[in-house]
């Protein structure tokens, strides 16, 4: 007799930056199968600073694994509740008339800027400045992909007849229907997140910052409910059973907060990716720091507040290419990941990295717009080690003030860390990690907790649980809890408060100047 029963298994996919996952997961939390298809490379640069990939390749990627995970786990086809997927965010697909693909997608992790010439009626620009958001507001045009292909493709722009996230295609190839969940649109849309609804009108005032007609965009479908079912052609191409139901569910950062467990606004879940964030959530809409909007969740009824790193643990990579041949000889002899080797060196560094403190702005950001990576405290016993370890502390203090804004807008204190990510599979940035926030900080049963997530927020959709507490009692298990250790958690609190929090404020003139002078040069 089989040991599953109807609806008790949900087919997961989850598209990260750097390759996609298929598997599937039982009522338990457990994965029962997964296959994982890397992507190579993971994006195109025709220029420096440039993310590209066809979003067709994608589509290949999603295909390899899920077919292996379909032949080697056929038996288990008939016991699906249905597809839930979780994706990266913020990457630009543009198709014509006739649903074909236009240029390559523009990935979230792209560095173009447009000019945003396309002025803002003047009354807008009036009230942006007297609120001061206008630097904010001018970033958000300059990094939005579709101003950028107006200015510098007009022809590719006049020919789009569909403007969408990256996970909006894919749901388009399964189900064939131009349709997505708002919970996968935290970026460079035109998106009232508090309503979880595009703008009414293309003049809004907060929706027009982004130059995309409304008629170019999907039909949102409400968190949970049934986005179509998987055609026919869906099936040939990537062996996911014709007929199951797709359900709504959102971006792969929502979906790692709910595999985390991090349900209440006192537990915060922090995500050690490519990019960095700590994130809450919340039952009822708060923004996440002053202008900076909460995003809807995975779960219907609730929001995530969210800080982000924008370079995050991609500063580890960067590092290791620049700075760390030797230890990346090492680890080729070894079998080992370079960052592993790397991790083991730090533990020689004492907390606080004597007295290096890095402000992590590597990439732009929406609260600090002008803002650039920053060093300071170096002399002549500081080594490349202690640079890396500084990085690992920066990334932390930076995320630790998110979590603090956190408090101030909720008004209550945040009790415990969940963690996530790249990073997470490190006992020692774990420990580093609850020993800056001073604060416990958990593991859960697997890495992949983004899947984990989608597979929860499928099976509450399915109507398998009677509530999130319940699917989260069920599927999400702690494995590992590393306690702050005292003595470390005042260094850094002391580099905390009365170094890292002062950077900023301090340099924030000199990066208007270092602005104006890239200005000149160019």
């Amino acid at each position: 007799m089989n040991k599953y029963e109807k609806d008790s298994l949900i087919f997961a996919i989850d598209f990260g930056t750097q390759s996609v996952r298929a598997a599937i997961f039982n009522k338990k939390g457990d994965t029962v199968a997964i296959e994982k298809e890397k992507y190579a490379p993971a994006y195109h640069s025709p220029k420096s600073g440039y993310a590209e990939q066809d979003p067709d390749y994608y589509l290949e990627c999603l295909a390899k694994a899920s077919r292996r995970l379909v032949e080697k786990n056929s038996e288990l086809l008939p016991f699906l509740a249905g597809v839930s997927m979780s994706c990266f965010r913020d990457t630009a697909v543009f198709l014509d008339v006739n649903d074909k693909i236009l240029r390559p997608a523009i990935l979230w992790l792209d560095e173009r800027q447009a000019k945003a010439s396309e002025k803002l009626p003047i009354i807008h620009r009036i009230l942006f400045r007297l609120v001061g958001m206008s630097e904010t507001v001018r970033l958000n045009r300059k990094r939005t992909p579709a101003h950028w292909v107006k200015e510098n493709q007009p022809e590719i722009w006049k020919k789009v007849a569909k403007y969408m996230n990256l996970s909006t295609y894919i749901t388009m190839k399964l189900v064939g229907d131009y349709v997505d969940s708002p919970a996968n649109y935290a970026g460079h849309f035109p998106i009232n997140f508090k309503r979880r609804a595009w703008y009414r009108s293309d003049k809004h005032m907060k929706g027009r910052i982004f130059g995309i007609p409304k008629r170019l965009l999907p039909r949102l479908v409400n968190v949970h409910d049934t986005l179509g079912y998987i055609t026919e052609d869906a099936e040939k191409q990537f062996g996911i059973p014709k007929g199951l139901k797709m359900f709504a569910i959102g971006s792969d950062k929502s979906s790692e907060t709910l595999g985390l467990g991090a349900l209440s606004d006192d537990v915060v879940a922090i995500s050690y990716g490519t990019a960095s964030s700590v994130e809450v959530t919340t039952k009822k809409y708060h923004d996440s720091e002053l202008f900076l909007p909460a995003y809807p969740s995975v779960l219907p009824d609730r929001y995530n507040m969210e800080v982000q790193v924008y370079r995050g643990y991609w500063m580890l990579n960067w590092f290791s290419q620049e700075f760390a041949k030797s230890e990346s000889l090492e680890a080729e002899i070894q079998h080992r990941l370079t960052l592993d080797i790397l991790n083991e060196e730090m533990l020689a560094i004492p907390p606080g990295s004597d007295g290096l403190v890095l402000q992590p702005y590597w990439g732009p950001g929406l609260r600090r717009p002008l803002a650039k990576g920053a060093i300071i405290g170096f002399s002549d016993t500081h080594t490349r080690i202690h640079l890396y370890r500084a990085i690992i502390e920066g990334i932390a203090y930076a995320l630790r003030e998110g979590m603090e804004n956190f408090e101030k807008r909720l008004g209550k204190k945040i009790k415990e860390i969940r963690i996530a990510g790249g990073g997470s599979q490190s006992d020692a940035i774990c420990q580093i990690t609850a020993d800056i926030f001073g604060l416990p900080t958990s593991r859960v049963q697997t890495y992949e907790t983004s899947l984990l997530g989608a597979s929860v927020a499928g099976f509450l959709a399915a109507k398998q649980f009677a509530s999130p507490e319940e699917a989260i009692k069920a599927m999400v298990h702690q494995t590992k809890t590393f306690y702050p250790n005292e003595s470390n958690h005042r260094h850094y609190d002391y580099l905390f408060k009365e170094a890292y929090l002062l950077m900023y404020p301090s340099l924030k003139n000199i990066y208007k100047n270092i602005k104006e002078y890239g200005q000149k040069k160019n």
